[in-house]
């Protein structure tokens, strides 16, 4: 595949053809790892979303970040909700933390 076939789009490609990863270096804290979580918190209500949680284990380069959203709310949505609020956001760094995002 030559260069110019490279979607200039993709993730781990800049507009240059260089290599640009836009994820966060591997491991993180503990707290830089919530803080991810927190940022992805787009209408910034508390909570995350399915997106929001997708959008941050994308961040974490997650190979597949639907599943890993998925499954964090699996391990943390306590009450069901379908989000993520603050009280289970621990939970969430957890799961995390045994996928190696974190040390």
């Amino acid at each position: 595949m030559a260069l110019t076939d490279v979607d200039p789009n993709c993730r781990r490609v800049g507009g240059n053809g260089t290599s640009k990863p836009k994820h966060a270096p591997l491991p993180l804290s503990k707290e830089q790892l919530k803080e991810v979580f927190r940022r992805s918190d787009s209408n910034k209500d508390g909570r995350l979303s399915k997106e929001e949680l997708k959008k941050a284990f994308n961040e974490l380069g997650s190979r597949v970040p639907v599943f890993r959203t998925l499954a964090a709310l699996h391990h943390a949505d306590e009450n069901g909700d379908g989000y993520v609020s603050e009280d289970e956001l621990d939970a969430v760094v957890q799961y995390a933390v045994g996928l190696r995002y974190a040390k």
